[in-house]
């Protein structure tokens, strides 16, 4: 099993999700769903196969198995935290963020040697954390049971997702207490929409035209993926793209060109530059 390629469809998924659903409850519920099924993957095939390298054991844990572990406990978090949200004053929404935030500020406290051996990039401890020969010695110390069972867990793989997600949890409610003071109640002030250009090709050509946009590096400086520079397409053409990584694939495969709206796109400039010299 290619733990690797599980993951980067996971973070596929994702951004699948991010990008069909608005909602941050539906959307945490459902990002809650696609990690656990692989996390119990993941268990099935260790509990199975054994690690044939501590070094092996020591990647999984520590790297492998954060991807849908971090996200796991991010979106329980936001979900728990929504939840839990008050709805209408403004002052009480404020101060129910800070409340969060102060919880997150005591825990980054709490765990402040792990926390600097994490940026540090130090190794020297990855043995005894992430391992787990050592559960008897160095023992489980996160208080939240997310998905913890003896065999699935080391000594701080729990802990080591739980500081990369509040880390991100972090940001998440900066930009809730920006939208709430900037807007009413927590939604932003309403703007006049613009109106959108309608796409006259197909949902393969907008595909094809995406990922050419993105390997020349639009999205790049800000880091944004695929499906976030999608999503900023969208808000300017009236044109909701399916299956974008599938169709991706699907182009990869063609037998002759396989840049084919590019290739038109370029024939049709130059038509219209001879056009323009006549």
């Amino acid at each position: 099993m290619n733990f690797q390629i599980l993951s980067k469809i996971l973070l596929q998924d994702l951004d699948e999700i991010k990008n069909q659903y608005d909602n941050i409850l539906e959307r945490a519920n459902r990002s809650i769903r696609v990690c656990r099924n692989l996390l119990t993957t993941f268990k099935k095939e260790i509990l199975y196969k054994e690690f044939q390298t501590i070094k092996e054991e020591i990647k999984f844990f520590k790297e492998t198995k954060q991807i849908p572990l971090t996200n796991l406990i991010y979106f329980s978090e936001i979900h728990s935290f929504e939840v839990q949200f008050p709805k209408g004053n403004k002052d009480d929404q404020l101060k129910f963020i800070k409340k969060k935030i102060n919880k997150l500020n005591r825990f980054f406290l709490i765990n402040i040697d792990f926390g600097r051996y994490i940026n540090s990039g130090a190794t020297h401890f990855d043995k005894e954390y992430y391992t787990r020969d050592y559960l008897e010695t160095f023992h489980i110390i996160t208080s939240k049971f997310y998905f913890q069972d003896p065999e699935f867990c080391t000594p701080r793989d729990m802990l080591l997702g739980k500081y990369k997600a509040y880390d991100s949890l972090v940001f998440y409610l900066d930009e809730k207490k920006f939208q709430i003071r900037k807007g009413l109640n927590g939604k932003p002030k309403t703007t006049k929409p613009i109106e959108k250009i309608q796409w006259p090709f197909s949902n393969t050509d907008y595909v094809e035209l995406l990922y050419a946009l993105c390997a020349k590096g639009l999205g790049r400086q800000d880091n944004q993926g695929i499906m976030n520079v999608s999503k900023k397409l969208q808000q300017i053409f009236d044109f909701t793209p399916k299956d974008i990584y599938k169709t991706f694939q699907e182009i990869k495969n063609r037998k002759n060109s396989r840049t084919l709206f590019l290739d038109q796109l370029s024939t049709s400039l130059l038509i219209e530059m001879d056009k323009s010299e006549e």
